[in-house]
């Protein structure tokens, strides 16, 4: 597994990132040498977070977490990743039709499948706005996101509120 470490606001000690390495062995192996992980590590005024992106054959795996320690943080995260693993087995297992789920993710423990019903279709009309439009769109409708077109794109693009009170944009890519 291809681990990167980078740190925001901060710059991680050699004893985190050890830990970190160790820490994702235990992930490797429902993933194989050849996925990706991506560590975060952000210090800010009363809390260090640390965010855990695991990429292996188009599936993304991500976690967060908040805590007073950043050891406390990525252990959490890396039993989070292990739980979101386990409990979506058998509906990856589905999609991965060519090669089979336990040769590429070995995952031991089969965990019930949950079923999701959609109770709600919702037709939009997409009209050309900004960001910020989109911001206080979604703010008035007291949504926590908000599907737009962007007017500088032309896109379609979600922005949400973050946990920490932000706000981020999904723009999707191009598949060319």
């Amino acid at each position: 597994m291809t681990i990167t470490i980078v740190g925001r606001k901060c710059s991680p000690r050699e004893s985190f990132k050890a830990r970190a390495e160790e820490k994702l062995q235990k992930v490797e192996k429902f993933f194989g040498p050849d996925a990706t992980a991506k560590v975060t590590a952000t210090v800010e005024k009363n809390a260090k977070i640390v965010e855990i992106t695991l990429q292996k054959g188009g599936f993304i795996f991500r976690a967060q977490e908040r805590s007073d320690d950043l050891e406390e943080s990525l252990d959490v995260c890396v039993d989070s990743l292990i739980r979101q693993i386990r409990k979506n087995k058998t509906k990856l297992e589905r999609r991965l039709r060519e090669v089979s789920f336990d040769e590429v993710f070995a995952v031991p423990e089969p965990v019930e499948e949950e079923e999701y019903e959609v109770v709600r279709t919702k037709h939009i009309t997409l009209k050309p706005q900004s960001v910020d439009e989109a911001i206080l769109q979604m703010n008035m409708l007291g949504h926590s996101f908000y599907m737009f077109r962007n007017a500088e794109t032309d896109g379609v693009n979600v922005v949400y509120k973050r946990r920490d009170g932000g706000y981020s944009v999904i723009e999707p890519d191009d598949m060319d």
